[in-house]
């Protein structure tokens, strides 16, 4: 089974597919990369990915070209993660009907999803828990800063 590798942190410019693999070819390994680009432009878009044959192989590589640098970039080198076929909400997720909802999703006007886009009308919409305490801080200064 082969294993499919992230390889991100790669500089934002034109890059070869052939460049990379010749990095790579070093290790002896049977490796393919692909260098997902920009469509528009033709760039790099920052990151790319290695199919290696095995998951030992896989660890191996890692460990010998994570942090190595690339076009004066040091690598990020880490298992891919599969890819989602689909996404549902937690709607969907948590109940069972609404796996078996096959019916077209609603459209919303444009008004309703411009007062929904509004935090101030939105109380569904809670901070960032790791800039929670910041925001209190915050709160507190502009309460004091109006009193």
């Amino acid at each position: 089974m082969s294993v499919r590798l992230y390889v991100g942190n790669l500089p934002k410019e034109s890059i070869d597919r052939e460049a990379l693999a010749a990095m790579f070819a070093e290790s002896g390994q049977d490796v393919t990369t692909k260098v997902i680009k920009d469509r528009k432009t033709g760039k790099c878009r920052g990151f790319a990915f290695v199919t290696v044959s095995t998951d030992e192989v896989a660890d191996a590589f890692i460990e010998k070209y994570n942090g190595q640098s690339f076009m004066d970039s040091p690598l990020k080198i880490e298992k891919a993660l599969p890819r989602s076929k689909t996404t549902k909400s937690k709607d969907e997720q948590a109940s069972p009907e609404g796996a078996a909802n096959t019916s077209a999703p609603k459209r919303k006007n444009k008004r309703a999803k411009r007062q929904n886009d509004n935090p101030q009308t939105s109380e569904a919409i809670q901070p960032d828990p790791r800039w929670a305490d910041e925001l209190a801080k915050l709160k507190e200064m502009l309460a004091a800063a109006n009193n």
